[in-house]
């Protein structure tokens, strides 16, 4: 296994569509394998083949603290979506950046798994949004694209943990504790 390098926003292999894996091959498992320790080692949920400089319709994905339950979609489509959620998202490819992104709630996506034995995927919440993430790069889609507003630098965003103790300090209510204490 190696790591891998990741591309970065401006490369203009993340600009292009994705070609699908016909068949498994010796070099397709190495980069399954490269494209999950890049990932572990980049503290990342999710990675496309793109953002590694492969024009492959590959991702793979692992929303698990542990990193130990990684998704490997191979030739990945959405084929159900509902619901909507709105948030802040980050890419590898973008790195120290954040944006705020409207993504569906709830996915469904068929693909081949690791064996190219097809698999569906269903996901809520992060999942729902990884692998439309992941499946956006794959068709040379960034989400800088999709961000609502304006793109913050991570150094400058407060996390929700200090917004409420700097809330519950001053005697002010936050959204997520709606006054119950």
């Amino acid at each position: 296994m190696a790591l891998r390098t990741i591309r970065e926003y401006g490369d203009p292999v993340l600009t292009k569509k994705a070609k699908p894996i016909k068949e498994m091959t010796p070099k397709i498992e190495a980069l399954i394998r490269d494209m999950l320790e890049t990932l572990y080692d980049s503290g990342g949920v999710g990675l496309a083949a793109p953002q590694v400089g492969m024009l492959k319709r590959l991702v793979v994905i692992d929303i698990s603290e542990e990193q130990n339950e990684p998704h490997i979609l191979i030739n990945p489509e959405i084929i159900e979506s509902d619901g909507e959620q709105k948030g802040m998202e980050g890419c590898l490819s973008v790195p120290g950046k954040s944006g705020m992104v409207t993504r569906p709630n709830h996915v469904k996506a068929r693909a081949l798994n690791e064996k190219m034995e097809p698999i569906e995927i269903e996901g809520v919440e992060l999942m729902a949004r990884a692998i439309c993430h992941e499946l956006d790069h794959l068709d040379g889609k960034v989400y800088v694209d999709l961000v609502e507003g304006e793109l913050y630098d991570n150094d400058d965003l407060v996390p929700v943990e200090d917004e409420e103790d700097e809330a519950a300090d001053m005697g002010q209510e936050t959204e997520e504790t709606n006054g119950e204490a």
